[in-house]
């Protein structure tokens, strides 16, 4: 059935009226902290009465186009934004300067004309990232079993960790090798070639990698663990053997002169007797040195001297000057 000319007419002005208003897919931006961004605009509208940006469901800036020479009204609805927002001529896409982490979320633009029924519209998706520090590595728990190192090895950022991916190189072995992920297991032999592992974290806008780590500097030692400390236990208990010997020694001797300066102090004075020259004496014992001898018997006098120790105090005797040896006599009983 053939179209007539109106009816094409009424078409293309349904087309007009309705089609403007889809907007396509929303459009995924990155920026970067302290950077700007430019949000797209690409639009069909003839007669645009006002363009409105959006964050957030609340507006941004509003834009009244003028048809003479004079420039757009232009407001922008939060001071903070004033010296940060700016559009190109023609087509007024927004540029976005001096971003912040806070600027990340989503973005809308409407455009209200006369000649729409419902306003034009475009989503915008903006994540703001800063640049990556160096990527840190902390060592796992370490094990070593005959001569194996096994241990893991962990890659962290301590700032900027949005949206990060991790990676790691092994240099080294017959062919480099990769891995995903932030945590790198490790399995290292004394006998094998020393290897080298670098840590490498990528974000949208920027790559940074970490300081070398060498598998022989970090299993060093490994190898004898169970050695060195059965030596160390070893090394301690001759520390405490010798230590016990030292005290025994020194207790001995300690009580070796507490027990000669007891004897000394309770020795008996022994009397050192001798009978007159050129006789032979013959001893009885005495009971009582000073009993009187009757005087029929033949008595002759026996010398003896006595030797008093240091420490004990003399005796109460007759009185005798300082370098004369007590004389005790004794007589002679034949």
């Amino acid at each position: 059935m053939p179209v007539s000319p109106a009816s094409l007419s009424l078409i293309f002005l349904l087309c007009q009226l309705t089609g403007p208003a889809a907007s396509g897919a929303q459009q995924e931006l990155v920026g970067v902290v302290g950077g700007s961004v430019t949000f797209p605009l690409t639009h069909s509208v003839d007669r645009i009465d006002s363009i409105i940006w959006i964050f957030k469901s609340t507006t941004l800036v509003t834009i009244q186009p003028t048809t003479t020479n004079k420039p757009d009204t232009v407001i922008v609805t939060k001071n903070h934004n004033k010296g940060r927002v700016d559009f190109l001529h023609g087509n007024y896409s927004l540029k976005l300067s001096k971003l912040s982490k806070n600027d990340s979320g989503a973005y809308s633009v409407q455009i209200h004309s006369s000649s729409l029924q419902e306003p034009f519209t475009q989503e915008y998706g903006l994540r703001v990232y800063e640049h990556l520090s160096k990527p840190k590595i902390t060592l796992g728990l370490k094990s070593n079993k005959n001569g194996t190192c096994v241990t893991n090895l962990t890659c962290f950022l301590e700032r900027g960790g949005e949206d990060v991916t991790y990676s790691w190189k092994t240099l080294g072995k017959t062919s480099n090798e990769s891995h995903n992920g932030s945590v790198l297991p490790i399995t290292w032999t004394l006998r094998e070639k020393d290897m080298t592992f670098i840590c490498m974290a990528r974000n949208p806008i920027s790559s940074n990698s970490s300081n070398p780590i060498f598998a022989r500097k970090l299993c060093e030692g490994t190898a004898g663990d169970l050695d060195s400390t059965m030596g160390l236990w070893i090394s301690l208990l001759l520390i405490v053997l010798i230590l016990v010997l030292i005290i025994l020694t020194m207790w001995k001797q300690i009580r070796k002169e507490s027990t000669e300066e007891k004897r000394m102090d309770t020795h008996p004075e022994i009397p050192n007797c001798y009978p007159p020259s050129g006789e032979t004496a013959e001893y009885d014992t005495i009971s009582n040195p000073n009993k009187t001898i009757p005087e029929e018997n033949s008595v002759h006098p026996l010398y003896c001297t006595v030797q008093i120790p240091q420490k004990m105090e003399k005796p109460h005797s007759l009185p005798t000057s300082p370098d004369t040896p007590k004389l005790f006599i004794y007589e002679k009983v034949i």
